[in-house]
């Protein structure tokens, strides 16, 4: 069953691209069209998944050439995990733009090209997991990547496409690394099928091996936002609309770690470099969430947590064991879908509040409960708080760092918790600044500023600049205006005595209603984040029996070849 189901997730996006194209002209068909291919792509990665995990490794040789000759595509525990957790928010993430594309038109995410790009980068997403060998990978990360350039700029604003181009540019130098890795590989080995490889670059000499592992590492670590190659998505993904944010914050970066994944157990796993991602994954935590910590916008502070906490990814993936793997893989799919909920969460904040800029924002809470809770759920399991399902990851991962007993193990396990805390803190404040405190009340940081403006406002005569110098007296007018918005900053309140004064830049906006379809899909995730945590106990078990294999190798090689001898 599966020889015929595997090629499926791949299969179905693509004609279901092909077939959205053709009927560009109707929405209504493109959505039915586009939500009936991804939910028939997670019904088909849900049996893959229980086939997977009851029978072992399996693989295909798609138009049935001879391996190593041919495109093979490879089921196991972990793969077909990741095609389940992908599909599923992609398909939350699609009914979230089909809501938004009937609230607004198609300003922000026009429909007749978000659908079919929208199921190319699902196609991309789905190749990678299935991928057998390193160049069918790297097509399945050009597919994706080059489906990601198109939603990353849709609207055409300045904005996006200056983030596209910083993306564009990151994207494709990664992937002439890869390519270059790549060519390494062939001609070291002569083959670029992962199960012969797993064998063959064994064989090589060790500053042969090194300089292959770290050609990978970095093509996949600047994929991941692995620090110091992270800088470029805390810029780029803050710009695209709602939906695109959130496919690409909850799946695109987990591509680069299933790649280190696979790479580092399946080809390296003698753990020469495993050292240095530890240390890599130590400042990718403290960096990531240190930037978080400092910003007061929500899309922005989301984009350093996912920074942030691809360093816990790391993490067990360094440490190399069963344990380590096995958080990293449960904390995989754990994170696919918190920061894909809170992404769209965001984009209810936006659409209600007018901004994503916390300062602007207060009174969510009260004004609309459900957005209250909506935000409330996944930050706390963003930032591990018991028991939810980020808490059990977190504490997998800094038991099997214990268990490891290394000084440097022991370091990144106390930077773990000092992340967790961190992370608690920065959502802490997005949800007093913005949910919790009154829309009248300002931010601590304006009272100085507020109260100099006052104190200058009551020295100043009425009517002083407005009415006196040559010109009405632009220079003290626009002083003035200055000092009164400064004023409204800090009490946000009109007074009847200055009605003709411009609006408060830390005024609140009115709060727009939100269509039910975007609420009831990010309802739909949150109620997945929630069930995580029911379902830890089975998943962590699939996750663990998953990192046996990966550290046996044996399954994904008897897999492709049908024995434990490999060519």
């Amino acid at each position: 069953m599966i020889e015929v189901l595997a090629p499926l997730p791949v299969l179905l996006p693509l004609l279901g691209a092909a077939g959205a194209l053709l009927v560009s002209g109707h929405p209504s068909f493109q959505r039915a069209l586009s939500t009936t291919v991804l939910t028939a792509v997670l019904a088909i990665s849900v049996v893959l998944m229980f086939v997977a995990d009851a029978e072992g490794a399996t693989s295909v040789s798609v138009g049935g050439w001879p391996v190593p000759l041919g495109i093979v595509l490879v089921v196991d525990r972990l793969s077909a995990l990741m095609l389940v957790v992908a599909s599923t928010v992609a398909l939350g993430v699609l009914v979230f733009a089909v809501g938004q594309g009937a609230a607004d038109g198609s300003e922000e995410t026009p429909l007749s090209i978000f659908h079919p790009t929208f199921l190319v980068l699902v196609a991309g997403v789905s190749n990678a997991f299935l991928a057998g060998d390193l160049f069918n990978l790297y097509v399945g990360f050009e597919i994706l990547l080059m489906a990601s350039y198109v939603l990353l700029t849709l609207g055409g604003t300045a904005a996006r496409i200056r983030g596209g181009i910083t993306y564009i540019v990151v994207s494709l130098t990664s992937s002439l690394l890869f390519l270059a890795a790549i060519g390494l590989v062939y001609a070291a080995t002569g083959t670029v099928n992962m199960a012969q490889l797993a064998v063959r670059l064994g064989e090589l000499p060790e500053g042969t091996q090194v300089l292959l592992q770290s050609m990978l590492l970095i093509a996949f670590g600047i994929k991941a936002a692995v620090f110091p190659l992270s800088a470029w998505l805390p810029d780029s993904y803050p710009t695209a609309p709602a939906p695109v944010t959130a496919v690409f914050a909850g799946l695109l970066t987990k591509v680069g770690v299933y790649a280190i994944i696979r790479t580092q157990t399946l080809l390296f796993p003698g753990g020469a470099l495993d050292d240095l991602l530890m240390w890599a994954a130590l400042a990718t935590m403290l960096v990531g969430i240190l930037g978080a910590v400092a910003q007061r916008d929500l899309r922005r502070m989301l984009s350093f947590t996912l920074v942030s906490h691809i360093g816990y990814m790391v993490f067990g993936i360094a440490l190399g064991t069963a344990a380590g793997l096995a958080g990293a893989v449960f904390y995989v799919a754990h994170h696919i879908a918190i920061q894909t909920t809170l992404f769209l969460v965001a984009g209810l904040v936006e659409r209600q509040g007018g901004t994503t800029a916390v300062d602007r924002l207060g009174g969510l809470a009260r004004r609309s409960p459900l957005l209250g809770v909506l935000f409330f759920v996944p930050a706390m399991n963003l930032a591990g708080i018991p028991p939810l399902s980020g808490f059990i990851g977190k504490l997998g991962l800094l038991q099997a760092g214990v268990a490891e007993g290394s000084a440097v193990a022991f370091t990144l396990v106390a930077g773990g918790v000092v992340t967790s805390l961190l992370t608690l803190l920065a959502v802490a404040r997005i949800w007093t600044r913005a949910f919790w405190r009154s829309p009248n009340q300002s931010p601590v940081e304006d009272t100085a500023a507020a109260a100099a403006a006052d104190a200058t406002l009551r020295r100043r005569p009425e009517g002083n600049g407005a009415a006196s110098g040559d010109g009405g007296g632009t220079a003290d007018g626009g002083s003035r205006t200055a000092l009164q918005d400064a004023w409204r900053r800090h009490t946000a309140v009109a007074t009847a005595a200055e009605p003709d004064l411009p609006p408060a830049a830390g005024a609140v906006r009115a709060l727009r209603p939100l269509p039910r379809t975007m609420v009831g899909a990010t309802t739909a995730l949150v109620a997945l984040t929630v069930a995580l945590t029911g379902l830890a106990g089975p998943l962590y078990g699939l996750a663990d029996r998953a990192a046996t294999d990966l550290i046996d190798r044996t399954p994904y090689t008897t897999s492709v070849f049908g024995t434990e001898e490999v060519p």
